[in-house]
């Protein structure tokens, strides 16, 4: 089994920044892709990025510019650093991992982007 503890979020002001942070643990096997998900009240689950195993990244388009992807390899960890807020980046941040087998999901962080 695999477990996703994330980190971070809260609260910002548009054009502020924030960062969420995820650690897997367990039996993880590899990392074939690990990134974020989000959910606005009412909408459906959105990709946002991802960080495969060879390093490569992709942001969405909606916040390409503005988001980046990292990880570190040595604590299995992936961390989102989110700039430019927008209110419509509102929304729970899910941490998503594929390990080649299948996919798990992180239990969801609040971001609220709000004057």
């Amino acid at each position: 089994q695999v477990q996703l503890v994330e980190s971070g979020g809260g609260l910002a002001q548009p054009g502020g920044s924030l960062s969420v942070s995820c650690a897997a643990s367990g039996n993880i096997f590899t990392i074939r892709v690990m990134g974020w998900y989000r959910q606005a009240p009412g909408k459906q689950r959105e990709w946002v990025a991802h960080i495969s195993e060879s390093g490569s990244t992709n942001v969405a388009n909606s916040v390409k510019g503005r988001f980046t992807i990292s990880r570190d390899n040595a604590k299995n960890t992936v961390t989102l650093r989110m700039n430019s807020l927008k209110s419509e980046d509102t929304a729970v941040y899910y941490c998503h991992l594929y390990n080649g087998r299948r996919d798990y999901w992180g239990q969801g962080t609040q971001v609220t982007v709000s004057s």
